[in-house]
């Protein structure tokens, strides 16, 4: 009997996924475990195995198309299997491959639930129907067996004039294009990156009640420690840019660090409770096109600032590709965001749960400052910490920024 080719979940939140490649065609022979397809989702790109050996079959969904998580995307036959056809309407097909045919083309609608049953929708489809204060048992799903996407949500919200006027008042799509002239812009389509950047951080900004602290460290001596450590590099040209330290890596270690000092601010806000979080996982902002993505460094307090350094590029370098998996940029309590490097002397940064509190870092800027009644010349950088303040009160901030200004002006510690 054939082998249906199930699109998983690779995200926690996702409800679809686009296939971007195929590494077989329809008729090749495929290997259990070798890669199979390529899967792309807001986050990242994902290689997804074949499930067993055989002949691949009845594609259902090609590159570029998207199908819902848990459909059937194809079959793998053993050799000299009779084919059976893909067609929804083949009563020879395996029923999951009759529900999920569909999929790529046009999705099937299941009416709203009878009052009183809980409708089953998926956790974004949730938070955007709990932000716009609509109950989800009036929307009708488009998923697997009639699970709620984000998509109905969204649907549901632009026929309904009453739910948007009861949320903050927006400008259709249509309403804003008319105040430009016709010709004088380019429409870009929203990808799903970019529609989960702006729903979390709306989200954060609406329902995480942010403070913000700000410290201004001076890094003559971090600077001066990075040269000396980076003066005993590889001269081997191509090993050496793969261990070279960069000012980010200190303050990645100095945060982590900073963290297993303030234990009161290494911690996550769970709704009914608390996590106090033993070791220090921290998110930093990796910038690619179109967006960005958090990938997390975990356990900082126990690797040297060369591992920091090597596994960030690695992390950084697979953002780029979209190759995360979701184990690289789940979880965490606090993050970085660095945009010294583009001359920004300070900013603030929104907060993305569930983080506790995040770190905007600036440029390093050379001043005179006073020494002993004398001006000095000193580079020094200015960092903001958001905060969330369920779970990190103003105190326990103020002490997390003052032990990472301590690490910083005393880099020494870190290589302790």
């Amino acid at each position: 009997m054939a082998v249906e080719v199930i699109l998983p979940r690779v995200d926690m939140d996702m409800a679809t996924g686009k296939i971007s490649k195929w590494h077989a065609k329809d008729g090749e022979k495929v290997t259990k475990g070798a890669a199979l397809f390529e899967i792309e989702t807001d986050k990242a790109a994902m290689e997804i195995d074949a499930p067993s050996d055989g002949i691949l079959r009845n594609i259902l969904v090609g590159e570029g198309e998207t199908a819902a998580v848990g459909s059937a995307v194809a079959f793998i036959y053993a050799e000299g299997e009779a084919v059976q056809s893909a067609s929804p309407a083949a009563a020879q097909a395996p029923a999951s491959a009759t529900a999920a045919a569909p999929v790529s083309s046009v999705p099937t609608v299941t009416p709203p639930v009878a009052s009183g049953e809980t409708p089953r929708a998926t956790p974004l489809a949730r938070r955007l129907a709990k932000q716009a204060a609509l109950a989800l048992g009036g929307v009708s799903g488009s998923g697997p067996r009639g699970r709620i996407l984000a998509d109905d949500v969204r649907k549901a919200l632009d026929s309904k004039p009453s739910v948007a006027a009861a949320a903050p008042a927006t400008l259709s799509d249509d309403s804003i294009q008319k105040l430009y002239q016709p010709g004088s812009f380019a429409v870009q389509p929203m990808d799903g990156m970019r529609r989960t950047i702006a729903a979390r951080l709306t989200q954060s900004k609406q329902t995480v009640p942010h403070f913000y602290l700000s410290v201004t460290a001076t890094l003559d001596a971090l600077m001066a420690a990075r040269e000396s450590l980076n003066a005993a590099a590889p001269r081997d040209a191509s090993k050496a840019p793969l261990w070279r330290l960069s000012i980010n890596d200190f303050i990645i270690k100095a945060l982590g660090l900073a963290l297993q000092k303030v234990p009161a601010a290494n911690v996550t806000w769970a709704g009914d409770s608390i996590l106090q979080h033993r070791v220090s996982d921290v998110g930093v902002a990796v910038a690619v096109e179109g967006g960005l993505f958090t990938p997390v460094v975990r356990n900082i307090e126990a690797k040297t600032l060369s591992a920091i350094s090597l596994e960030m590029k690695q992390l950084a370098a697979k953002a780029r590709a979209r190759k995360l998996v979701p184990s690289e940029y789940q979880g965490g309590t606090s993050a970085i965001s660095n945009l010294g490097m583009f001359g920004i002397e300070e900013f603030t940064a929104i907060i993305n749960p569930p983080h506790a509190s995040i770190l905007a870092v600036g440029a390093g800027v050379q001043r005179f400052v006073p020494v002993n009644g004398q001006p000095s010349l000193a580079t020094q950088m200015t960092c903001t910490l958001s905060c969330d303040h369920r779970a990190v009160d103003g105190a326990v901030g103020a002490e997390l920024l003052q032990a990472f200004r301590s690490y910083i002006e005393n880099p020494m510690l870190m290589l302790a």
